[in-house]
């Protein structure tokens, strides 16, 4: 299902005003979350940090700032205007499962793990002799 739909808040930083416009609105049922454009308007400053677009999609849209990933903001020639997206999950458990795990790191929802160079190599060369999902059995290593 598929439903446009545009909301405008004002936000205040500093002494200026910012203004963030949601377009292309679509609900995802298959990822459990709802997907947008985000264009901030801020005249006069030079950028809006994403934590504050965050917690103003967050107030826009009834939910919490942990569940709402923005990603992809540029900012036009001349500054004033920028265009990102922004997913908005249905649970953190949801996000957890279906966000690439450097979106996840950027949150602070992930921490890669630290392994040695000699067990990176071993592992590639374990995998090396098994073809398919058997790779991943190899991969994990022994348990």
């Amino acid at each position: 299902m598929v439903s446009l739909v545009e909301m405008a808040n004002d936000i205040c930083i500093d002494d200026r005003t910012a203004t963030i416009r949601t377009r292309k609105f679509l609900t995802n049922r298959l990822l459990q979350r709802r997907q947008m454009v985000v264009d901030i308007l801020h005249p006069g400053k030079a950028n809006i940090p994403k934590t504050e677009v965050r917690e103003k999609l967050a107030k826009m849209y009834k939910t919490t700032a942990d569940v709402i990933f923005c990603f992809g903001f540029k900012t036009i020639f001349g500054g004033g205007r920028s265009t990102g997206f922004a997913l908005i999950y249905d649970s953190l458990k949801d996000a957890k499962m279906i966000e690439p795990k450097y979106r996840l790191a950027r949150h602070g929802l992930y921490e890669k793990p630290k392994t040695s160079r000699k067990q990176r190599k071993e592992r590639k060369n374990r995998m090396k002799k098994v073809r398919g999902m058997k790779k991943l059995k190899v991969g994990t290593g022994k348990k």
